[in-house]
């Protein structure tokens, strides 16, 4: 046992030891703030409000994890956990989650990716990108159709194009 473990030890050392010279322990990444994800939830919330939705908005980060969430006092319950599993779902696979419900559909062969955890294949997710990196995304539920939860998203993500360059 101790000179499988010895064994184990000496090849992650060797391992990282070969790692070039040029690699860093630290790293700088790019994220969402809340400042603009309040920005954009007041901008969806606005353009359903506009149409006479009352929504649920979700913003997450570039990890999936929520940064804000609003739920409209009269939205639905299920609203909430709709809005940040599409929200999730569009930061996770970087395209809309209306574009990534067709893609299941156009594609079975990558069907199975419906089976990971908080996925959810409806549209009304957006993505939040900064040049070539996703730093986050929006969800929103409760208006009467998908296509409407997204332009509502995309109408949030819009309200700050000019500060994601």
């Amino acid at each position: 046992m101790r000179t499988t473990i010895g064994v184990a030890c000496a090849v992650i050392a060797s391992a990282l030891c070969a790692a070039p010279a040029s690699a860093q322990a630290i790293f700088t990444e790019r994220n969402i703030s809340v400042e603009a994800a309040f920005k954009i939830s007041q901008a969806a919330i606005a353009a359903c409000k506009a149409n006479g939705y009352d929504i649920s908005v979700v913003v997450v980060d570039r990890n999936g994890l929520v940064r804000l969430a609003v739920r409209a006092d009269s939205a639905s319950p299920h609203n909430f956990e709709l809005a940040r599993r599409k929200a999730y779902t569009a930061r996770t696979f970087r395209r809309t989650s209306a574009s990534w419900a067709k893609r299941m559909v156009d594609e079975p062969e990558l069907s199975g990716q419906k089976n990971l955890a908080e996925v959810i294949p409806l549209g009304g997710g957006v993505p939040i990108d900064a040049g070539k990196d996703t730093i986050g995304a929006v969800g929103v539920s409760g208006s009467p159709g998908q296509d409407k939860d997204e332009a509502c998203a995309a109408a949030g993500v819009a309200a700050i194009a000019s500060e994601l360059k």
